[in-house]
C-alpha cells in the first residue's frame, strides 16, 4: 500500500479525535471504545448506528436498504458499513444511555454527579465516563496496559512480581496509567466524580491492589484476597475529591476476576431461566455456563493462543492484524485491521485460517499440513506454521473440554443451552460458522450471540448496581477447578481434533 496521510474520526460529543488511514472500516476503529457488533459487522442488528455530523460518508445501495430495513433516517450510518476517506464527527446513540447488546435499556435509578467505569485488561485499558443522572456516556479513554513491557500474559507478570520483586513497580504503574486517564475523561468537567468501578481478572486485581500474587503461582491457584476492594483517592495518589468511592471488583475464582462477573451481569445470565453460556477469550481464557439458579465458572490456558501471544506471527486485534481469512481462487483473501500492510494475524483470523485449510485440505483433522513445507503462508510474509496449529490446537480443545466439564457439573448437555455469548474484541471479529467448522464452538449457529465489551457494560452497570444484588449472584457462582476433574484429560484429548465433535 502507498503512504497516504492519515485522517481523523471525532467522536461527539467531548470524545478523541482518532487518527486512521483513509478508507478503514469504523468496525476497527470503534470497538476499542466499547461499542459492540452483536452481528459481527452483518449490519443486520443496527447496534453499530451513528449520526453523520460533519464529513461525507456516501451510502451504498446495500448500507441505505439495511438503514431503512432498520427505520434509520438518511443521516444514520453503520459503523461496520462505513470506511470515511477524509475527516468525519460522529455521534453514537450508545454513548447516549446505557444500552447493552441485545439493544435493550438497562434500568437503572438515577445518581447525582458523574461514575466512570474501567475495564482494567491485560492488554488494553477502556474507562468511560457517565453522567449518573441520565446513564450517559460523555467521554472515552483507551491505552495499552503499561505492564505489557513485562511480560504480554499474566504468568509472565505474576513472575517479574514474585522473582524479581518487583510487584510495587507493577502496582505503580497501573494506578499511575489509570489515573492518567481519569484526568483525561475529566478534562473540560467540572462535576465531582462520586463512583469508579474497576474490574479485571484476578491476577490484574491483586496487581492494582497491591494483593501477594504468590498463590496464584502454584496450584491449587486459590488466594485469600478475591473480594472487594476499597480505596480513597489519597491512597491511589488521585487528585480527586476524598469522597469519591473507588471500587475494584471482586473476583469469582483463582482466575476469573471481576471482568467476567461484569460479564455475567451484562448478559443477564443470572437472571435468565433457561441456560446460557458465555465465553470470553481475552490474555486468559474463560467460560461461565448457568442460569438464575446456579453458575458455574472456569479459566483455561486458551486465550494466549487466540491472542496471538503464542503463535509465530500472532498479534492482539489492532492495527496491522489479519483479521479475517477467506479462499478466494487458489488464493488467501485477508482483511486486515485499520487497512495497513499486515503485520501479523490475532485471533479470529487464525480461526478463518484453520477452516480454509481444513476445506482446501490443506490440513487434515489431526492438524498436520499436508505439504513438505512447514509453514503457510497467507499474504506477504505473514504464515502460519506447524507449531502455530498445535497450538490453536491446544487452546481449541481446552474450550470445547471446559464446556463438557460445566455442562456435566450442571447436569446438563449442549442441548439445553439457550444461547452462548462471545465477549471481547475477539468476539467482534470471529467468524461464527469458522468456529463452529473447526470445532471450537459446538452449539448451533443461530444459538451464538456476539457481545462486544462484557467487562465494560458490566463495569458501567455496576455505578448503578445495589452491592446485594452482586453479593446474591456471587453466592449462586462457583468456580471449578477443570484439571481435578478425573474426567478432563479424555476429553481434552478427543477434542484435539479439528472439525465439529458430535
Amino acid at each position: 500500500m502507498t503512504d497516504q496521510k492519515d485522517i481523523k474520526i471525532k467522536l461527539h460529543p467531548g470524545g478523541p479525535e482518532i487518527p486512521v488511514r483513509p478508507g478503514t472500516p469504523l468496525m476497527d476503529v470503534l470497538h476499542e471504545y466499547g461499542i459492540e457488533f452483536p452481528c459481527g459487522g452483518k449490519g443486520t442488528c443496527g447496534s453499530c448506528r451513528f449520526r453523520l455530523i460533519k464529513g461525507s460518508l456516501p451510502l451504498s445501495q446495500k448500507h441505505r436498504s439495511l438503514l431503512l430495513s432498520l427505520g434509520q433516517p438518511e443521516n444514520m450510518r453503520l459503523a461496520c458499513m462505513s470506511a470515511p476517506d477524509s475527516n468525519v464527527t460522529i455521534e453514537i446513540p450508545q454513548f447516549e444511555t446505557v444500552i447493552l447488546a441485545d439493544n435493550s435499556r438497562f434500568e437503572f435509578d438515577p445518581l447525582p454527579g458523574f461514575g466512570i467505569a474501567i475495564d482494567l485488561g491485560t492488554t488494553t485499558l477502556v474507562a468511560q465516563l457517565l453522567d449518573l443522572a441520565s446513564g450517559r456516556v460523555l467521554n472515552v479513554a483507551t491505552a495499552r496496559n503499561p505492564q505489557g513491557k513485562y511480560g504480554s500474559d499474566i504468568m509472565s507478570r505474576i513472575e517479574y512480581a514474585l522473582i524479581r520483586e518487583q510487584a510495587d513497580t507493577l502496582k505503580h504503574l497501573i494506578r499511575d496509567k489509570i489515573r492518567e486517564m481519569i484526568y483525561k475523561l475529566l478534562k473540560g468537567y467540572t462535576e465531582n466524580v462520586n463512583k469508579i468501578i474497576l474490574v479485571g481478572n484476578t491476577a490484574m486485581h491483586h496487581l492494582f491492589c497491591g494483593f501477594d500474587v504468590r498463590p496464584l503461582s502454584f496450584y491449587p491457584f486459590e488466594s485469600p484476597n478475591t473480594g472487594i476492594r476499597n480505596f480513597y483517592p489519597s491512597e491511589l495518589g488521585w487528585e480527586l475529591d476524598e469522597k469519591t468511592e473507588i471500587v475494584f471488583m471482586p473476583s469469582i475464582g483463582s482466575f476469573v476476576g471481576s471482568d467476567i462477573l461484569a460479564g455475567i451481569f451484562a448478559t443477564r445470565l443470572h437472571l435468565s431461566k433457561e441456560y446460557q453460556v458465555l465465553i470470553d477469550l481475552g490474555t486468559n481464557g474463560e467460560i461461565v455456563a448457568g442460569n438464575r439458579e446456579r453458575i458455574f465458572c472456569a479459566s483455561t490456558a486458551a486465550g494466549p493462543a487466540f491472542e496471538g501471544a503464542r503463535i509465530t506471527m500472532g498479534m492482539t486485534a489492532s492495527a496491522g492484524a489479519i483479521s479475517s481469512v477467506k479462499a478466494d481462487n487458489g488464493k488467501f483473501d485477508c482483511h486486515t485491521i485499520g487497512n495497513i500492510n499486515p503485520a501479523g494475524i490475532c485471533g479470529s483470523g487464525i480461526i478463518d485460517a484453520m477452516s480454509v485449510f481444513l476445506e482446501k485440505k490443506l490440513m487434515n483433522d489431526f492438524g498436520d499440513i499436508l505439504s513438505d513445507q512447514n509453514q503457510i503462508f497467507l499474504v506477504n510474509d505473514v504464515f502460519i506454521n506447524q507449531k502455530d496449529i498445535r497450538e490453536v490446537q491446544l487452546a481449541k480443545a481446552a474450550i470445547a473440554s471446559g464446556l463438557e466439564i460445566l455442562y456435566k457439573q450442571l447436569g446438563i448437555t449442549r442441548k439445553d443451552i439457550d444461547n452462548l455469548y462471545i465477549a471481547g474484541a475477539f468476539g467482534n471479529y470471529i467468524n461464527i460458522p469458522n468456529s463452529l467448522k473447526m470445532g471450537l464452538l459446538n452449539i448451533p449457529e443461530e444459538k451464538v450471540r456476539k457481545m462486544g465489551n462484557t467487562a465494560l457494560i458490566g463495569a458501567k452497570m455496576f455505578l448503578f448496581t445495589n452491592p446485594d444484588r452482586i453479593k446474591k449472584v456471587l453466592k449462586i457462582t462457583r468456580h471449578i477447578s477443570l484439571e481435578s476433574d478425573p474426567e478432563f484429560q479424555e476429553l481434552f484429548i478427543q477434542n484435539m481434533l479439528f472439525g465439529k465433535n458430535d
